[in-house]
């Protein structure tokens, strides 16, 4: 019995296309990995994919040389179809269908992270200089001129 292929990794540059077969799979140089890349600058359990609700999601597990999402290293990111997967220095083009409830629950997750990653830790925290003199927006009131007709 053949499973269900919820997804594939395909290495930018050729190579062998990696099925994703389970809503769960750790990746990392270790054989016990359900992914095994036997290259030195990933680490023995690198990362983990995992499906849910209709999108796959990318978790970095402390590794030595991390992980990318289009160019940006982070921890943690949803994914879409099409979004280049850095793993140590190795490239991969991640591809999947993504159904229609899928779309709305992964734009929601991924706009809600953007709107948390927009700010600085200082800047939530009201530490910087700019969230303690707000600029205020009201133009119409001109103090140079005093206007005094009583």
């Amino acid at each position: 019995m053949t499973r269900p292929v919820l997804g594939e990794l395909i290495p930018t540059g050729g190579g062998d296309t990696i099925p994703l077969i389970k809503a769960q799979m750790k990746l990392g140089r270790r054989e016990s990995c359900d992914i095994c890349l036997r290259f030195p600058n990933i680490s023995s359990i690198h990362c983990e994919l995992t499906y849910k609700d209709g999108y796959w999601v990318i978790r970095d597990l402390n590794s030595t040389n991390g992980i990318k999402v289009n160019g940006q290293r982070l921890r943690f990111r949803p994914l879409r179809p099409g979004d280049r997967i850095t793993i140590g220095k190795r490239d991969y083009m991640i591809q999947y269908e993504l159904a229609g409830a899928g779309v709305k629950a992964l734009e929601a997750v991924l706009t809600e992270s953007d709107d948390i990653y927009n700010q600085s830790l200082m800047e939530k925290a009201g530490l910087t200089k700019a969230s303690r003199n707000p600029i205020f927006a009201d133009d119409d009131d001109d103090d140079s001129t005093i206007d005094d007709d009583d």
